[in-house]
């Protein structure tokens, strides 16, 4: 009667080992996400912001692209992804090397 027990429990110690070793993967903090801003100008044209935006970032869609600039000439500031933080600087430096006014921050 002594084996079928230990049988019972060699599975049940190696079952808790491998929830063990899964649970710090879960318990790991997301990495910090930062938003890219696009700032408004005086200097280029919605249509050329539009464009652009959708060259540099291939995931917004057309209206997408479109409502971040809106955004952008209404209110100053539009926000274009948020991501990890190399993506964002890319997507900042590549914007403005193309003439856009763009900056990163954390998002909170």
């Amino acid at each position: 009667m002594t084996h079928p027990p230990t049988a019972t429990q060699t599975p049940s110690r190696e079952g808790g080992a491998a929830v063990m070793e899964k649970a710090p993967e879960r318990l790991r903090k997301p990495s910090p996400r930062y938003k890219v801003l696009l700032h408004n100008d005086p200097v280029n044209s919605m249509e050329y912001v539009v464009t652009t935006l959708r060259q540099v970032v291939p995931a917004l869609s057309e209206q997408d692209a479109i409502a971040v600039m809106l955004e952008a000439h209404n209110t100053g500031v539009g926000l274009v992804i948020v991501c990890d933080l190399e993506p964002a600087e890319f997507y900042c430096e590549t914007l403005k090397a193309k003439g856009l006014t763009s900056t990163l921050e954390p998002e909170t």
